[in-house]
């Protein structure tokens, strides 16, 4: 098994740096790989097409990177603490809060910038996670998986509530918060790239601390406190990292679809259910699938783009599908 582990995230690794390189090259002006690897080691040089690596498309390649590793670890950490195998970012309401902060930024703020976004996007899904973990844990019980859930669905639907009431009587606002509700990484710069990856590294810390707990309360939750584990602790901690991950993923790129719910599946197909090897390969699988969206995105309809968010669901549907119908997704 440990062989095949190997194997696997030697394989991702390299899909990876493929996923990196067409990033980098594919696009409206087609640019060699040779030059890109130039442009990467000596700087922009004479060429225009260094420029264009280096200025435009790298910090693009950056957010996707991030971006993709954010929502893949976060989901693979939601539905570890919730045991639902259908579990995503959205499910604590973390993505509808940010949705909240942007629109709230555009249409009361006067925020019109990728990089002044983030913050209230942050904010809000922090707020929103917060308050369905308290809604969840008041009661008898505590934050069982079933009220987390619960509690999920029943912010989601205010704040969705919120948003288009706000969008209805702010018109203005409109246009603006669809480009960022579409999810994309296109004319993300490096301001983006220096806010968000504080956020991801805290939030992975958090969440790889607690993967033996992941993987204990797998078991059963009786089973997780007979084997000595806070399970309210790792819930928690958890929660904090996914909510961290998920906000600054979505602040970042807005609500990209799918990278939280397939890239988990896929990841435990791949190496198993221990948490201490799915992390790491969800958080090499999802950058890949987010860049090879992009990219797909960039080339469907020329000089055109199709953003990130829709191609990502065309990409991680079949691989859910084969995944289900192989028996490969646990129960």
């Amino acid at each position: 098994m440990r062989s095949r582990r190997v194997l696997a995230t030697a394989a991702a690794v390299a899909a990876l740096l493929v996923a990196v390189l067409l990033s980098l090259g594919v696009g409206a002006r087609p640019i060699a790989p040779s030059v890109v690897l130039d442009a990467l080691l000596h700087g922009a040089g004479r060429s225009g097409e260094g420029d264009v690596v280096l200025e435009l498309r790298l910090p693009r390649t950056l957010v996707a990177l991030m971006v993709g590793a954010a929502l893949a670890v976060a989901g693979t950490a939601l539905q570890g603490i919730t045991r639902n195998p259908i579990a995503d970012p959205g499910i604590l309401g973390i993505s509808q809060g940010a949705s909240v902060g942007v629109v709230t930024a555009i249409a009361f703020a006067g925020v019109h910038t990728l990089s002044g976004y983030v913050w209230f996007a942050f904010v809000g899904a922090a707020v929103a996670s917060v308050a369905v973990y308290a809604i969840a844990a008041s009661g008898r019980g505590g934050a069982t998986p079933v009220k987390l859930a619960l509690g999920g669905a029943a912010i989601n639907a205010l704040l969705l509530s919120v948003t288009t009431g706000v969008l209805t009587t702010r018109a203005v606002a409109l246009d603006e918060f669809r480009f960022w509700q579409a999810g994309s990484v296109a004319g993300r710069d490096a301001a983006v790239v220096a806010q968000v990856w504080p956020f991801l590294l805290v939030g992975l810390v958090l969440v790889v601390c607690v993967a033996r707990g992941l993987d204990a309360l797998a078991l059963g939750e009786d089973v997780a406190k007979g084997l000595g584990q806070r399970v309210a602790a790792v819930r928690v901690v958890a929660g904090v990292g996914a909510t961290v991950l998920t906000g600054a993923g979505v602040a970042a790129a807005g609500p990209i679809a799918f990278v939280g719910l397939a890239v988990p599946h896929i990841a435990r197909a791949l190496v198993g259910s221990d948490h201490r090897w799915v992390l790491p390969m969800a958080a090499l699988v999802g950058p890949v699938m987010l860049l090879v969206a992009d990219v797909l995105g960039r080339i469907v309809f020329p000089p055109g783009e199709v953003a990130a968010g829709v191609m990502t669901a065309l990409i991680g549907v079949p691989f859910l599908v084969a995944l289900v119908r192989r028996k490969a997704v646990p129960a």
